[in-house]
């Protein structure tokens, strides 16, 4: 596909973006509404040209409300070897944070329907987007996708782990702290035996893991490798792992899960085989979602500020004027609840 004509000016029009791109007036029309008669190069083209001459995209937009100052998208790539659960309630709670952020500064939020693998996926979500700035939630396997895409569109911000090597904006939790202020807590209960849950395949839980790991080589111990138990970001997934680790005869004095729905699952694997929490049991979660509060015993957990983030990530979009957003990380604090004996 190559262009032709002269190129269009600010504020092009359709016959305008039509003669650069080499296509038809209708199939630029088609293009700019989605249309899955046009194909996705031809799309990507039509936006990237669309989008460099300051195309007026209002005209071609839904009817809606008006007053809007911009429009951000929020976009969750795919998670490793598994499926994402657009229901998770801490993804809930910081979208909620997100939206009251959003509506604050009078910006329309939309939640996209893409759903990335790769740096092909990031790059037809970035050109072929109206939306002002998008914000993903969590990096999955993309850390080097979104290095790349950063170079040629720096319209995004990332809500996840911090990458010493990232080039591209990031919000979110200090990880390493806050499992090495969890692992900590565990330790000086005198709890000398802690298990491990988490995917550390995924950033955020692996960093999570970095400050188990930390903590416990501060106190003088080494990770044993059976007490490091693989479990996914949900709670059949945590009582699953939980469950494995106490038939295969684990022995283990206190758990710190990557997350609170992890934890929930091996509070119920614990009551299942008899054991009490937290005196047989200490448990730590991370996240505080609102179920930490409801279980009983009540969890104790590491807390991450999701109205903060959801500042954070739209004023990253909104207030960057030259040159790329600054990476922050936001401080966690532990809540310490009855799961924990203190």
């Amino acid at each position: 596909m190559g262009a032709a004509g002269t190129k269009p000016g600010k504020n092009a029009r359709l016959e305008d973006i039509a003669r650069q791109a080499g296509v038809s007036i209708s199939t630029v029309s088609r293009a700019l509404n989605d249309s899955p008669a046009v194909n996705r190069r031809t799309k990507q083209e039509v936006w990237r040209i669309a989008r460099a001459h300051d195309y007026d995209f209002r005209s071609t937009m839904p009817n809606g409300p008006i007053g809007a100052e911009a429009t951000i998208a929020v976009i969750v790539p795919a998670p490793q070897a598994r499926e994402t659960r657009v229901a998770d309630p801490f993804f809930l709670e910081l979208l909620a944070g997100i939206a009251e952020a959003a509506r604050d500064r009078k910006v329309d939020l939309v939640i996209s329907h893409i759903f990335p693998r790769s740096i092909e996926d990031l790059e037809f979500a970035m050109t072929t987007s109206r939306a002002k700035g998008m914000i993903f939630i969590g990096q999955s396997s993309l850390h080097d996708g979104f290095n790349e895409l950063v170079s040629r569109n720096d319209r995004f911000v990332v809500w996840g782990a911090d990458f010493p090597d990232a080039r591209y904006c990031t919000v979110g939790s200090d990880n390493v702290a806050g499992g090495r202020r969890a692992t900590s807590h565990l330790l000086r209960l005198g709890r000398d035996k802690v298990l491990f849950l988490g995917d550390t395949e995924a950033p955020e839980a692996d960093q999570r893991f970095r400050g188990y790991r930390s903590a416990l080589e501060e106190a003088g111990q080494g990770v044993d490798d059976t007490r490091v138990v693989p479990a996914h970001f949900d709670v059949q997934s945590g009582e699953s792992a939980t469950r494995s680790a106490i038939e295969s005869g684990v022995k283990f004095n206190a758990i710190f899960a990557a997350s609170d729905l992890i934890a929930i699952g091996a509070m119920r694997a614990l009551s299942m085989s008899g054991r009490t929490i937290p005196k047989d049991v200490c448990v730590v979660g991370y996240d505080n979602i609102a179920a930490s509060r409801l279980v009983t015993p009540r969890l104790t957990t590491i807390d991450q500020d999701t109205n903060l983030a959801g500042r954070m990530l739209v004023s990253k979009l909104i207030d960057t004027q030259d040159g790329q957003a600054i990476s922050e990380r936001l401080e966690t604090s532990l809540l310490i609840r009855e799961s924990c004996g203190a």
